[in-house]
């Protein structure tokens, strides 16, 4: 690796597993130091936290709930005091509640809504108080915000629909600082609550111009290049990376009859 991130240092939020400990993993291979929160699970935790130090970097794992409001800041200030400062946050956790409107209640849509926006918002709000001139937070959207070809993912959609809008609402609030915010937007991507074979994966799979899940690995790139110098000049952007699900449509609609 280049080690573009040499001594910057970075908090990803639900870094535990999947592409969270992609992020984790490709960050501290670039040379940050890096802290990231977990709910539960502290074993896999730990082994996470234990591979990004034989990088050589330091790490740090964080226990956070992440639809309480005091913990999310208080991830963003234990980062803060243990790695001397904040460069890059990756706001990455996220819950999904699948199921239909006659069958979803107000504590799945609370849940959603605390943990995939607010807890965005409010990790952003705690981290910008330390954040100097080029600063990057890249947020783990998805492109269901875009396209949602199955029944029951109404609140998961609108939940990153949101993060849209912030991104870019936010970009104009901190231009200023020299910090930028962008929304990655993952198709779909294998990872052990999401497997790439099965009924599902095979709907989802003709739905794409690339037919095959993404790695974890795909989505860290995108991450680590958003918080490169090299990506100084995007900001407010949502960027996609879903092997062509969100073209179906024109895809479609150029097959021959």
């Amino acid at each position: 690796m280049s080690h573009t991130l040499k001594n910057k240092r970075a908090l990803v939020t639900g870094g535990s597993r999947g592409i969270g400990t992609g992020i984790v993993n490709r960050l501290a291979s670039e040379g940050a130091d890096v802290a990231f929160t977990y709910s539960s699970s502290p074993d896999r935790a730990k082994e996470v936290l234990q591979a990004a130090q034989t990088l050589g970097v330091r790490a740090s794992a964080i226990k956070a709930d992440s639809a309480n409001a005091s913990s999310v800041v208080a991830s963003v200030e234990r980062t803060v005091a243990e790695l001397g400062g904040i460069d890059i946050l990756v706001n990455n956790v996220s819950v999904l509640a699948i199921a239909r409107i006659d069958e979803l209640t107000l504590a799945d849509f609370d849940r959603t809504i605390d943990v995939n926006v607010r807890a965005v918002f409010v990790a952003t709000q705690a981290a910008v108080k330390h954040m100097k001139e080029g600063g990057h937070i890249i947020n783990i959207g998805s492109t269901n915000a875009e396209r949602m070809p199955f029944t029951g993912g109404s609140i998961y959609a609108m939940s990153k629909s949101a993060l849209q809008g912030l991104a870019k609402g936010l970009a104009r609030d901190l231009g200023p600082r020299g910090i930028t915010i962008n929304n990655v937007q993952p198709g779909p991507i294998t990872t052990d609550m999401n497997p790439p074979e099965g009924e599902f994966a095979q709907m989802l799979k003709k739905l794409m111009a690339l037919p095959r899940y993404g790695t974890v690995e795909e989505i860290a790139g995108m991450v680590a290049y958003l918080a490169s110098p090299e990506a100084a000049f995007i900001t407010g952007a949502n960027l996609t990376i879903d092997g062509g699900f969100s073209a179906y449509s024109s895809l479609r609609s150029k097959q021959p009859q």
